[in-house]
């Protein structure tokens, strides 16, 4: 089907796409958890878990996969880097624990309420759900063998932050030779406004297109019904 995506349309195969859902975690949507904590407005977080599922209420029944990306570390730590590595002074949780000592063990750390993806999005038991340790869902994951060995080409992203994490994912698989397309209103930024329309001009100038929830769930649903006439 052609997408009617900016900055031109785009042609994708819902049979071989997928929605990746990017660090939908209480750490990064909830108060208390470690953006909220590192002073990030989250006040139109809800407004994108909304936005969300509805976007896989529509995916899941035209048979899409659904692939939710969680950031977090072991207990000790010792995935996140150590001192050497620029991961364990620069990413927000880590940069926190450090800070802030009694903090260790209760951001992003496997097991823990920040750690865990939200409750209004908990995944389905058909859903890939792959830990990572950094920003890329790609970095150092089974994520890029995951989807080649379902066929995968097409990535429609969701998630926060889109300057960080999405963004970071999305670039790898523009990389990879995926075709990446991000969900301008299903995603936040991590820096306000004007972060997140850099991340928006990146995307369509150099690294993929983008569309509106709307638009996509439109295309599902004209999808689900050729695929249900062509089956009858």
């Amino acid at each position: 089907m052609k997408l009617p995506a900016q900055p031109e349309p785009v042609e994708v195969d819902f049979a071989r796409s997928a929605v990746v859902v990017v660090d939908m975690q209480n750490a990064f949507v909830k108060k208390g958890g470690t953006l909220d904590l590192a002073g990030v407005d989250l006040s139109d977080a809800a407004r994108v878990a909304a936005v969300i599922r509805n976007v896989l209420s529509a995916a899941r029944p035209a048979g899409l996969s659904v692939v939710h990306l969680q950031v977090g570390y072991k207990p000790d730590l010792s995935d996140a880097g150590g001192p050497r590595s620029p991961n364990y002074h620069k990413e927000t949780a880590m940069h926190l624990m450090c800070a802030r000592p009694e903090l260790k063990g209760k951001l992003l750390t496997e097991g823990s309420w920040d750690f865990a993806i939200i409750d209004e999005l908990a995944p389905d038991p058909s859903d890939l759900v792959i830990t990572k340790t950094r920003y890329s869902g790609f970095a150092g994951t089974t994520l890029d063998s995951q989807l080649r060995v379902r066929g995968i080409q097409y990535l429609f992203f969701a998630g926060i932050a889109t300057n960080v994490c999405v963004e970071s994912t999305l670039r790898d698989a523009y990389f990879l030779d995926y075709w990446p397309i991000l969900l301008r209103d299903a995603t936040m930024a991590a820096g306000g406004r004007s972060a997140y329309e850099a991340s928006i001009f990146n995307v369509e100038s150099f690294f993929g297109w983008t569309l509106t929830s709307a638009q996509v769930q439109s295309s599902l649903l004209e999808y689900s019904g050729k695929v249900a006439h062509s089956a009858r």
